[in-house]
């Protein structure tokens, strides 16, 4: 009886062993579990490469692709739309009908018009017929000078309203005419803006042609850099949609600021373009300022970039780890001239380094961040 009791004993100490155990490889686990998942955490910070004032007028802006024979179209008189036979993406051929308006309005004052013309010219010939017989009884003194003074003024009357009538008539036919809308180009439909039985008023676009092949990029240039832009400058031009790059030239400026985007719009014409390039694709415009300013080695970044604490001035440079993080490492350092690209640096960064251009005062000397 006591060997059995001892036995119990020992396999319920066993069990709680046994338990206990599990238990703690089942915490460990768990423990293991968690640090796993933890992962640090890294700030992303925004960084430019230091350069010279020279390699500060290099410039990219973005634009986008507009064809370079842009028309739209529109009716020149008002009415309802009976006609539409355009899709988006349609090609179409120079002469084909685009559009046409019900033009009864235009239709009902060509019908005057001509009635008009009918009764001036019936009258015109009235009064012609009177003067000729007037003026042969004057002749032969039967009829008094004043009567034949009045037949040839009734007569050049009659003429000046036929003449009107008849200018009517043709601006009333030009009217109908104004009614129908024909490609005047080769082209492919980009847009129709109007549906069909719409009323539509005289200039109206109903929709845009693109004619021609040649693709043009339209920039914004913002005002302080407007004055470096000049016609027939050479640009190099970058799709995020492929990889190849293209030349371009300079063709429009324009005079004045858009007060939507507070820039002035530029169109350049690529070279080199290929059908690959298609209107709306996303493009990068580099221009070359520094032919603009005398050769400038000073080193230059911009004024948001320097801190200033109770040691003087300072910038965060960016120190790689790897492609994705860095360690930020404080650097005193001397300001010179403050230009329009930021201030000349006298003493303290050198060119190719990377400073931090965002959140100076919440970066940290040594923490570590995601570019």
């Amino acid at each position: 009886m006591s060997n059995r009791w001892s036995k119990m004993i020992s396999d319920h100490n066993s069990t709680k062993t046994n338990l206990a155990l599990a238990i703690l490889v089942l915490i460990m686990f768990s423990c293991g579990k968690e640090e796993e998942k933890v992962e640090e955490v890294l700030r992303p910070v925004q960084y430019q490469v230091v350069g010279t004032f020279d390699a500060q007028k290099i410039r990219t802006f973005s634009g986008v692709a507009k064809p370079g024979d842009e028309k739209d179209l529109s009716f020149r008189s008002n009415g309802i739309m009976t006609v539409l036979n355009i899709r988006v993406g349609q090609q179409v051929k120079r002469g084909d009908l685009i559009a046409q308006l019900d033009n009864v309005q235009a239709n009902l004052a060509y019908e005057q018009s001509v009635s008009g013309l009918s009764s001036a010219e019936s009258t015109m010939f009235t009064s012609k017929t009177n003067l000729e017989r007037t003026k042969l009884l004057y002749e032969k003194g039967s009829e008094s000078l004043s009567s034949y003074e009045n037949a040839k003024n009734d007569y050049q009357n009659a003429l000046s309203q036929y003449e009107s009538a008849l200018r009517n008539k043709e601006i009333q036919e030009s009217q109908i005419d104004y009614g129908f809308i024909y490609a005047p180009s080769d082209g492919v439909i980009a847009s129709r803006d109007t549906e069909l039985n719409e009323n539509v008023s005289a200039g109206q676009v109903i929709g845009v042609l693109n004619a021609g092949a040649q693709i043009n990029i339209e920039v914004g240039i913002p005002e302080n850099v407007i004055n470096g832009i000049s016609l027939e400058m050479e640009t190099d031009i970058s799709f995020s949609a492929f990889q190849d790059t293209f030349k371009g030239t300079v063709i429009e400026i324009a005079p004045s600021l858009d007060p939507n985007t507070a820039t002035y719009l530029v169109k350049i014409e690529i070279l080199n373009a290929t059908s690959s390039i298609r209107p709306g694709m996303a493009a990068n415009v580099t221009v070359n300022l520094s032919a603009q300013v005398t050769e400038d080695n000073s080193i230059v970044i911009p004024v948001k970039a320097v801190g200033e604490d109770g040691d003087g001035n300072f910038v965060l440079i960016i120190d790689a780890i790897d492609d994705e993080t860095a360690m930020i490492k404080k650097q005193k350092v001397e300001i010179g001239e403050l230009t329009g690209n930021g201030f000349k640096i006298l003493k303290g960064i050198s060119e190719g380094q990377k400073i931090a251009t965002a959140g100076l005062q919440s970066l940290l000397n040594g923490q570590k961040v995601r570019l």
